[in-house]
């Protein structure tokens, strides 16, 4: 079975504010950057969306995969399996319903494992996922999220 490694960071200017998340898949000695912005976003969406696109990003389905992130509410919402009850429970009251739905597409198709690995801490690909998730969010090419956008927008409603 291929393994493949994968970390993460997210990254939130005034939270909500710009973010970005920076990715790092490592197969073997190949390695891949990913990393895009947002005009407005919070941080905890930037941490679960870089989880999201590193899995988006595998080609085969059926892969070994370690998930390595410094983010406590993405690594125990998956660990302590909080995740699937949300799910069951049309995720009343939980925030980021529409990236949690999407991380429950892709998140079956591999065998995934959690890893909390404390942040800012002279880890190498977790000092390189913060480069990339700060550069993201400082970028010029900043993207909608439209899912925290949309939600804002609901709230005004009515």
């Amino acid at each position: 079975m291929a393994h493949v490694e994968i970390y993460t960071d997210g990254s939130a200017r005034s939270n909500p504010g710009r973010g970005g998340y920076g990715t790092i898949l490592k197969y073997g000695t190949k390695e891949k950057e990913i990393s895009q912005g947002f005009r407005m976003t919070t941080n905890n969406r930037m941490e679960l969306m870089a989880v999201i696109v590193g899995l988006e990003t595998l080609t085969r389905e059926g892969m070994e995969v370690v998930i390595y992130s410094d983010s406590k509410y993405v690594v125990d919402s998956i660990d302590k399996k909080w995740v699937f009850g949300w799910a069951k429970k049309g995720f009343k009251d939980k925030k980021n319903p529409d990236l949690w739905k999407r991380f429950l597409k892709i998140f079956p198709k591999h065998k995934v494992k959690m890893k909390w690995i404390k942040g800012h801490n002279d880890h190498p690909y977790n000092e390189r996922c913060d480069v990339l998730a700060t550069e993201a969010a400082d970028g010029k090419h900043l993207l909608i999220d439209e899912g925290y956008e949309s939600s804002k927008e609901d709230m005004f409603k009515s």
